[in-house]
């Protein structure tokens, strides 16, 4: 049973930092790309990073290139996103997931973590 729990998500003040990260079980983690979405209210889902099954190669979404930074430990089956000058307007739900060989994210979806950033 495949299993994503996201965790790490809060309140931060505008250019802060957070970490968030994503444990995750029930696939084999290091044969697998994985990335990060994210949920703001009222708008769909959308990628903000992925990363190559050993970690060499990262691709981030235009607006937070140079501000976040995808990572992962294959030891421990977990993903995270370290997240830096952060915007009010990375306000959202975060999400990982385990990714298709043509970068889709796979079913099912963890609940995600509340990231928040006050300005």
């Amino acid at each position: 049973q495949v299993q994503l729990v996201e965790s790490g998500g809060g309140l931060v003040q505008a250019g802060g930092s957070l970490r968030v990260s994503c444990a995750a079980s029930g696939r084999p983690f290091s044969f697998y790309k994985m990335g990060w979405f994210r949920q703001a209210p009222g708008k769909e889902r959308e990628f903000v990073a992925r990363i190559t099954q050993g970690g060499e190669t990262q691709y981030y979404e235009d607006s937070v290139k140079a501000r976040f930074y995808i990572s992962r430990d294959n030891t421990k089956n977990t993903l995270y996103l370290q997240m830096n000058s952060l915007k009010p307007e990375d306000t959202a739900v975060y999400y990982c997931n385990f990714l298709s060989a043509s970068d889709r994210p796979l079913e099912p979806w963890g609940k995600g973590t509340q990231v928040t950033v006050s300005s």
